[in-house]
Order: C-alpha cells, then sequence, then structure tokens
C-alpha cells in the first residue's frame, strides 16, 4: 500500500481525499493555489505547499510544479480529484514518466474515452446503444448539414473534447446550423484546444442516467447501480439520486450489463462512470464515459455502503476489489443536493465572498461534504460548487423529506448561494412523483425562483 500521497486537487474533493487517506493510515500531502492559503485542506495537512498564484494555469494545472512536490516529499502517488487535471491523458503519463502511480485510469485510456467522437465508435463495435449521428468526426458545417438531413432534425453538436456542456450547440433547423456549428468549434477550441465536432441526434427531453463502475487490474469488472442526473441548468447537474424512479428492475439489469460491457471494451482501470440518456419510450443510449471520480459519487456510496475514493487508492496500489457484482446491493434511497455560491435569479452569477456563520445539517442519514468554514474566502476563480449535501432514507419520500429539512438546516452567511432553488425543487410536485427529465428546470425555473423568493432576470 502507498505511504503518502498527494492531492492535486482543491475544495471539498480535496478534503475527501484526505479523509480517505488518513482513514488508510497514508499520509495525505496537499497543493494550493496563493488564493487558497487559508484552504481547509491546507489547514489540516501536516504537509501543504503553494504550487502558483490564484488562477488555475498557473497552479492547479501547472504539472510540472504538482510533481515537483509529488517527488520532493517522497509521495508514491498522486490522486487527481475531479475536473483540473483529473481526465488529462498527459498528466497521466507524466506520473507514470516520474514514478508516481496515477489513481486513475492510464493515459492511453484517458485519451481514448476523452476524445467523444472515438469513445462513440468504441461502444458501437463493443455493441453497446449509441445515439444515432455522424460516423467520427465531422469535418465541417457543409458534411454536418448532410447527415442532419440523414437522421432528422433537431441534432446537437458537440465537441469531442468536451464537457460540462461546453462546445455544444441544440439545432433544431438547418438555417441555423452553420452558425451554430461554427459558434460550437470556437468554443471547443477556445475550451479544450481542439476544434474535433460530431454530431448526434438530439433527443428531447430524456432522462440523464450514469452507471458507476469498478474495475481492477485483474480483470474484474463490476457497476455499482445508477445516479439520476436529469436535474440540471445548462447541462450541469444540481440534484443527484439513487436508484432511479424511471428503471425498472429489467432496465437496470440491462443499462448495469451495458456499462460493464463499455468498460471492458475500454480496458478501464479504476472507477469511473458511464453515461447514457434515456428516451421516453425506455431506449437508452451511451454517450461518454468519465474517466474518474464524479461529484456525485457520494450517492452510490450512500446507497452501496462503500467507499469509493478507498476502492481507487485499492485498486491504484494492485490490490483487487474488495467486492464481487453479487456483494452489492442498493439499500434504500440517496440524495445529492450540490450547495453553489451562485445567484438563480441572475443567471447563476457565481458569488465569491466571505462567509460569516455557518450552520451545516447534521442528524440521521445525513452527510455534508464541504470545504466551508466560518471566515473562509471562497475566492473567484474556480466553480462555484462549496458543499454538498446528501441524505439516505428507507425510501425515496423519506429521503425527499430529510433533504428538505436538512437545507432548511443549512446556513451559509455571506455569499449567496443556490440552497432556497434546491429547497423548492424538492416541494414541486412533479419532483415529488419522480416525474422529470433534463427539461425540468427550463420548464419551471420562474415558478422556482417566484417560491424561493427570486425573480428571473429579464434577458
Amino acid at each position: 500500500m502507498f505511504k503518502r500521497i498527494l492531492i492535486a486537487n482543491r475544495g471539498e474533493i480535496a478534503m475527501r481525499v484526505f479523509r480517505a487517506c488518513r482513514e488508510m493510515d497514508i499520509e495525505p500531502v496537499c497543493v494550493y493555489s496563493q488564493a487558497d492559503r487559508d484552504a481547509l485542506h491546507v489547514q489540516l495537512a501536516e504537509q501543504s505547499y503553494c504550487i502558483g498564484p490564484s488562477r488555475s494555469a498557473e497552479s492547479y494545472l501547472n504539472i510540472e510544479a504538482i510533481l515537483t512536490v509529488a517527488k520532493a516529499t517522497g509521495c508514491d502517488a498522486v490522486h487527481p480529484g475531479y475536473g483540473f487535471l483529473s481526465e488529462n491523458a498527459d498528466f497521466a503519463d507524466a506520473c507514470a514518466q516520474a514514478g508516481l502511480t496515477f489513481i486513475g485510469p492510464s493515459g492511453d485510456v484517458i485519451r481514448a474515452m476523452g476524445n467523444k467522437a472515438a469513445a462513440r465508435e468504441l461502444m458501437q463495435r463493443a455493441g453497446v446503444p449509441v445515439v444515432p449521428g455522424s460516423d467520427g468526426a465531422v469535418e465541417d458545417a457543409q458534411q454536418a448539414l448532410e447527415i442532419a438531413e440523414s437522421i432528422g432534425y433537431p441534432v446537437l453538436i458537440k465537441a469531442a473534447a468536451g464537457g460540462g456542456g461546453r462546445g455544444m450547440r441544440k439545432v433544431f433547423s438547418p438555417e441555423e446550423l452553420e452558425s451554430l456549428f461554427e459558434e460550437a468549434r470556437s468554443e471547443a477550441v477556445a475550451c479544450f484546444g481542439d476544434g474535433e465536432m460530431y454530431l448526434e441526434k438530439l433527443i428531447l427531453h430524456p432522462r440523464h442516467i450514469e452507471f458507476q463502475i469498478l474495475a481492477d487490474r485483474e480483470g474484474h469488472v463490476i457497476q455499482l447501480g445508477e445516479r439520476d442526473c436529469s436535474i440540471q441548468r445548462r447541462n450541469q447537474k444540481l440534484l443527484e439520486e439513487s436508484p432511479s424512479k424511471a428503471l425498472t428492475p429489467q432496465l437496470r439489469e440491462q443499462m448495469g450489463q451495458a456499462a460493464v460491457t463499455a468498460a471492458r471494451a475500454a480496458g478501464y482501470e479504476n472507477a469511473g462512470t458511464i453515461e447514457f440518456v434515456l428516451d421516453q419510450a425506455g431506449n437508452f443510449y451511451f454517450i461518454e464515459m468519465n474517466t474518474r471520480i464524479q461529484v456525485e459519487h457520494p450517492v452510490t456510496e450512500m446507497v452501496t455502503g462503500l467507499d469509493l475514493v478507498r476502492e481507487q487508492i485499492r485498486i491504484a496500489a494492485g490490490l483487487p476489489l474488495s467486492v464481487s457484482q453479487e456483494d452489492v446491493v442498493l439499500r434504500g434511497h440517496a440524495i445529492e443536493c450540490r450547495i453553489n455560491a451562485e445567484n438563480p435569479s441572475r443567471g447563476f452569477q457565481p458569488c465569491p465572498g466571505r462567509v460569516g456563520f455557518l450552520h451545516l445539517p447534521g442528524g440521521c442519514g445525513v452527510r455534508v461534504d464541504s470545504c466551508l468554514y466560518p471566515g473562509c474566502e471562497l475566492p473567484p476563480y474556480y466553480d462555484s460548487l462549496v458543499a454538498k449535501v446528501i441524505v439516505t432514507g428507507s425510501t425515496r419520500l423519506e429521503a425527499i423529506r430529510r433533504m428538505r429539512r436538512s437545507l432548511g438546516e443549512l446556513v451559509i452567511e455571506g455569499p449567496e448561494t443556490n440552497t432556497d432553488l434546491l429547497h423548492q425543487i424538492l416541494y414541486h410536485p412533479d419532483f415529488v412523483r419522480g416525474n422529470y427529465n433534463t427539461g425540468f428546470l427550463d420548464e419551471h425555473m420562474e415558478t422556482l425562483l417566484a417560491w424561493s423568493g427570486g425573480e428571473a432576470e429579464k434577458a
């Protein structure tokens, strides 16, 4: 087992990995930017080192600085968390070249699955259902027009190297395709340095269902059930739950097996997520694989009782999975709400600043993953996620009621957050009935903001 692990991240995920290391008697080494010099993970770590200025390009994305600290402190491995360098194949390769274990899949696998067009082709060969669309990359807008004509509108233009909803545009008619294609490609180049695009049939108002998988180097691959991530704004998840009310036992089995097939086809090792869209007729299609731990991984931990970060570390150390597929049983129901420092009534404008009084919820079946403490400063340079409230209950309704109570107890004085919006979602009749899809927020935002005391800013 590893003696010392460098945590190449910040915020709540740095704290999550930090705690897992401590429980495994592994010494965590933390890094931080100048903006994060007073961050919680920095204060708790016995070893923490500044790796650069506030902006992530000069700190959390600085491979040379991170590896210098790792080698100087005698680390055996590097845990990338999520975001930043977690799906950077060059970083995984650089770790290996430096004699460090990258806690995640190999650079080759990250590279293969990171290109959405290539991943789509791989899944087709493996027999995993994919959304109808282009065979590989689309060269230009003219070719995109021809493909769109053959599969029918609406279509979705997507960046092959994309993620987080960037480099993606919905197209409902041929008249708007050319301009939206160039717009999406320009955004892809700016965000990912890669203008390769592909095209898919747009599945209107699907459910977004993802399956957690674990795979070790001995060839064991298991799936840990699904998470329903359909409550989204601008393709960014806000609330996740497991199990999904949309799946029958038979459909769950089919999708879980497809997830395992996808992971095997990729030659995958470590923790990962296979993401699907589920249409209103019950057809599911592969959309992408996330080659890292997910923000919403606690949902799966709550219903399976497994520590996914611990499993990541064990797998990276060469140990076999601690459980078999037969051992995996989903118990009860779990819900996660992402607490973001942002103002929903102003287009989800980020709200950095100093936290004053802070009260986090607790009690039976409540977990909070956070980097907050009274007096901490939320810098403007990074993602607005500041905490995750996760609850479990014996039934879905019990979990909903527990989350309502928990959000009612949450107090973050200072920066504005999306807590009120999340609270109102939990009372909406369609959510309570489980009758929702990825169009839920677009359809109900005005009502939800009115209930929470805000009014959408007119465009």
